[in-house]
């Protein structure tokens, strides 16, 4: 399995974080479950606007794919208006994953 890793300021003067965790979920995410070798996705948000993303992929070539694809671009730029600066991107092997199972209350 293979991570990549976005990280992304949302400009809260313009959008709330909040909406824009929002409408990742409704304009992205359906798009982003039909694109090849896609496993998960995790989205982090501080209070400050400060985003990370974390995309599972199969193999690196599946990462891959959807930046040369064009696909990546498409969805950031669903978003222009939202970050104050380009987001940054890099890309992991994930080499150990420990979940814990929630119980419930």
């Amino acid at each position: 399995m293979f991570a990549r890793i976005t990280l992304v300021e949302i400009d809260p003067l313009r959008t709330d974080p909040g909406a824009a965790v929002e409408q990742f979920r409704r304009d992205v995410l359906p798009e982003l479950k039909q694109q090849p070798g896609y496993e998960g996705v995790y989205v982090l948000l501080n209070p400050d606007g400060k985003a990370m993303l974390i995309s599972l992929w199969a193999t690196p070539d599946s990462a891959q794919s959807s930046i040369s694809n064009g696909y990546y671009e498409a969805q950031l730029h669903k978003f222009m208006t939202v970050f104050r600066s380009p987001p940054g991107r890099e890309q992991y092997e994930v080499v150990l994953t420990e979940t814990p199972q929630r119980t419930a209350l």
